[in-house]
Parts: C-alpha cells; structure tokens; sequence
C-alpha cells in the first residue's frame, strides 16, 4: 500500500532526527572507554540501556568516582530513565500487534521517537514517525557508539579532543528552546544552582540525583506556569514542544 503525503513526511523526519541523534554515539563510545570500561561493556549499554542520558550519566559518575560511585550512577541513570515509562502511556495507543512487538516498541520509546510520532496529525504517520525514529537511532547509535569506543581505546584521554564536552553541549543545544517559557527557565535555572553548590562537596551522582528532586519538585508544581492565551503551539515549536503539549493533554 502507497504511503500518504504524511506518512512520508514522518519518514523522513524520522531518518533526519535517528540521523543527527546517532553521531552522538561516538562521543558515548569514546567517553565510556576514557571512564574505564572495556568496548564490549560500553556496546551492551547501548544495545540494552539504549537511553542517551542515562548512559551518559552512568560513565560521568564512574570517570568521576570510580567503582566506589556504581550505586550513584545506578541511581541517577534510573531517574533519568523513568521519563521514558512516562512517554509509554503517549505511545501504547499507537502501537499495534503482537506482545514481541510491543516489547521492540518499548526498546525504542525514547525522547526522539516519541516526538516525532506525537508531531504527526494522522495515526499511520505517528506510527510510520514512531518506528523510523526510533529504529534509525537505535541502529545508527550501536554504530556509533562501537566505532567510538574503538577510536577512543586507540586515543586514551579523549578530553584532548574535547569529546568531552560533546555530551554537556548536546543537551544544552537540547534544552535551549525550551527555556522560551518561564516555568522551564525556572526549573533549569534551580536545578543547576543546586547542583553546582553540591558539586565540591557530594559524593560523584548525588549533586545530579538532587538537581533532578529539585526539577520534580518545581516542574511538577508548576508554580511559575503561563499559560498560552491561544492554545496552540506557534509555528516555532520543536518537536519537544508538541510533546509536552500532548503528553499533558494526556495526563
């Protein structure tokens, strides 16, 4: 059957988001060989965890505090992973089929796949949008994060390269639109003051854990909301700003 106009559409987002998502592998790969683990370590992470923030938190925290900080980086990367359960209850009246499909669909239930998806008008194309999203950047990051565990084993101390810094840049890059309203602005502004007051003193992870109880706490509040006199998203929103409309739409 010939796909609709928007269900091409969704297609090609999907691949040109999973596309862009994927070179971030690389920096993962090379940055989890510097933090002390082997390749094939770093490989199962993605292939099960699969979960970009929570996995760059876990080798942050090791490269920080080594083996004595597993429990922290356990912790933390199951907080920021929670987000993707929340994202569950948007997708599973899209997904279709069996139970092995549904266990694929919740592999790749991230924040990429279920933007795109939430972005689209139609049922098809928010299912076309879902499963290239998240296959393209589930296979486009494996490979990368292999081929940068295997450059950053050759290199040794990759912050020469500043790959380092890769990772704090692209969720910068990530938040920076969203920081339009006031109430993200406020959650991101406390979060990092509590997290840099904690830095010189909290074991590695527990200035992350804490800044995360503080964005809960303030996000789930909304104390500092305004609310949009039209209703609508602007031509202007990401994809992330749909979701958050829809995903409160939905609770």
């Amino acid at each position: 059957m010939a796909m609709s106009f928007e269900s091409k559409g969704a297609l090609r987002a999907g691949l040109a988001v999973g596309t862009a998502t994927a070179a971030y592998g690389f920096s993962f790969g090379a940055l989890s060989v510097a933090a002390g683990l082997t390749i094939w370590q770093t490989c199962v992470l993605s292939l099960f965890m699969f979960s970009g923030g929570s996995q760059f938190a876990v080798v942050g925290i090791l490269a920080s505090g080594g083996v004595s900080a597993g429990p922290a980086a356990i912790a933390t990367s199951t907080f920021l992973g929670l987000r993707n359960g929340i994202y569950s209850l948007r997708i599973a009246p899209i997904i279709r089929g069996s139970w092995m499909k549904r266990i694929a669909a919740a592999q790749l239930t991230i924040d990429e796949s279920t933007a795109v998806s939430v972005n689209q008008s139609s049922m098809h194309a928010q299912r076309v949008g879902f499963w290239a999203t998240g296959l393209a950047v589930y296979i486009g990051w494996n490979l990368t994060t292999l081929m940068g565990a295997l450059v950053g084993n050759l290199l040794g101390d990759v912050s020469k390269l500043g790959l380092d810094a890769v990772a704090a840049a692209a969720f910068v890059g990530l938040l920076w639109p969203r920081l339009r309203q006031l109430q993200a602005a406020v959650v991101a502004a406390l979060a990092a003051v509590v997290a840099t007051l904690l830095i010189p003193v909290a074991p590695p992870g527990v200035p992350v854990l804490a800044a995360a109880v503080v964005a809960v706490v303030v996000g789930f509040t909304n104390w500092f909301h305004r609310a949009d006199p039209v209703g609508q998203p602007d031509d202007t929103s990401d994809p992330g700003d749909v979701m958050g409309m829809h995903l409160a739409e939905e609770s």
